[in-house]
């Protein structure tokens, strides 16, 4: 039997000491990833988290309530080997950030846009030197290297757990910018996915919210957030 096994066997959760970190043990069976590497993460805090997670299953366990032991085994498996090739990758979203794609009607909403998204600009050229290019409409705009490299930095410097929970605060936002203000404290999780949303919210407003569309966010939602205390915890 293994760890994802369709129903509960075990009665006590337990973090370890483990070479690298810490492991977590289902009574004295250590938990693995699913490729059936020995689960060890970097932080107490972490291990705490998915600890959590196991010991509230109930009956059949749901991989779908254990975002925490999904990241880590996708730390492990799937960024560790080709750590540089996800960085990249998500270094690769300031090329079409969110922020920088601008409506040019109607009034409201470009002023709107302008009013959340600037100041963030704003930071990313201060704080990283990151001088990005505004534009009207979905063609893409070039944006100059040197402001690419700037925000690409640190993305490369994060190890595979932050870069991990990383990857799914730049995947689900559609931006780099709003993910580099989450982990440097510029922005709470909640603000920052609610300025993703600032286009969605008003149309909203215009027309009135769609029930399976405001199912779909939600879950988007909750998966930023815990994307997000991830990272944190790693």
């Amino acid at each position: 039997m293994t760890e994802w096994a369709a129903k509960r066997f075990w009665t006590d959760v337990t973090v370890t000491d483990a070479t690298g970190g810490f492991g977590i043990a289902l009574d004295d069976r250590p938990v693995r990833t699913p490729g059936k590497r020995p689960l060890v993460v970097p932080t107490r805090a972490m291990a705490d988290m998915i600890a959590a997670e196991w010991r509230d299953q109930t009956g059949t366990i749901d991989p779908g309530t254990m975002p925490a032991t999904r990241a880590a085994n996708s730390a492990l498996e799937k960024v560790a080997p080709v750590r540089a090739k996800v960085a990249a990758h998500l270094a690769a979203y300031a090329e079409t950030d969110l922020l920088c794609y601008r409506a040019d009607a109607p009034d409201a909403l470009v002023a709107r846009q302008a009013a959340a998204w600037d100041p963030l600009l704003d930071w990313a050229r201060e704080d990283h030197g990151a001088d990005l290019r505004v534009t009207t409409g979905v063609m893409p705009v070039d944006q100059p290297p040197a402001a690419l490299a700037a925000l690409a930095a640190p993305v490369h410097a994060l190890d595979p757990f932050a870069l991990a929970g990383f990857h799914d605060l730049v995947a689900l936002s559609g931006s780099l910018v709003l993910a580099l203000a989450v982990i440097a404290r510029r922005l709470s999780p909640e603000d920052a996915w609610a300025l993703s949303r600032l286009d969605e919210v008003f149309q909203i407003e215009q027309w009135g919210e769609d029930e399976d569309a405001a199912e779909t966010a939600e879950i988007a939602r909750t998966a930023f957030l815990d994307a997000a205390r991830f990272y944190f915890a790693a």
